[in-house]
């Protein structure tokens, strides 16, 4: 594993501990395990105190929220008007390579993030939902619902795309990142038509989904029924006293 080179006083800090201490924890993840490292290694790298740490992040795992909400700036910062015209899985396949570039001076460091989420599947429950936000946004820039069921079943499938994307990505050494990019290529086709499939479901089963709502919103609110039901009972029971 490359070993990190960490902040010193030649390089400059962000002015914003915050920043810095995503920077921090980012270049240890290139040196040693995840869960080795320290809070106090991250103030210490960061040149942040412990009392910056606490106002900025709750724990490591918040800044991981943090970092991944930067990759999401740096690819949302970008003008996609001139993919418009574009097929919804070409503007997919662009904006999550413009992922990949935004990743990239991190890449030593989210190998080790990743394999210590291999390693704690709790963390790894809770940093799904990151990337379900993350890949929420990605979809928008690329003018793709993921509102509803379906759209859940389109953040859901895609996280999961975008991790075998990463594994590929993590040894892909060639400059023009060919392995990687035919590897996204093949999960946004298969992710095309397996959305499709979704979607016909979905139509198939909107008149069913109709006809419960129908029958939930005529259905008596049972505590009410159950209020008036009791009443009477209640009454002959003060009235025995």
């Amino acid at each position: 594993m490359a070993k990190a080179k960490l902040p010193d006083a030649a390089t400059p800090k962000s002015a914003d501990p915050r920043a810095r201490i995503v920077d921090a924890l980012m270049e240890l993840a290139m040196a040693r395990r995840f869960e080795d490292i320290t809070i106090r290694d991250i103030c210490a790298a960061a040149g942040a105190t412990l009392a910056d740490f606490r106002d900025a992040y709750p724990s490591k795992g918040a800044i991981l929220g943090a970092f991944s909400k930067r990759i999401d700036r740096a690819v949302l910062s970008h003008d996609f008007a001139d993919l418009a015209n574009e097929a919804p899985r070409e503007r997919l396949f662009e904006v999550l390579m413009r992922r990949l570039d935004a990743m990239a001076p991190y890449k030593e460091g989210l190998r080790e993030i990743v394999a210590w989420l291999r390693r704690d599947p709790a963390s790894a429950w809770a940093m799904n939902q990151v990337m379900l936000n993350s890949m929420r946004f990605m979809l928008e820039a690329a003018g793709i619902e993921s509102d509803g069921l379906v759209g859940a079943a389109k953040l859901q499938g895609l996280a999961l795309a975008w991790a075998r994307v990463m594994n590929v990505w993590f040894d892909d050494s060639e400059p023009e990142l060919s392995k990687t990019m035919a590897a996204l290529d093949r999960e946004v086709t298969q992710g095309e038509r397996w959305v499709a499939g979704v979607e016909r479901l979905d139509r198939l089963a909107a008149p069913l989904k109709a006809i419960a709502r129908v029958a939930l919103e005529g259905r008596p609110r049972r505590r009410e029924t159950g209020d008036r039901e009791e009443a009477p009972e209640r009454a002959s029971e003060a009235d025995a006293l």
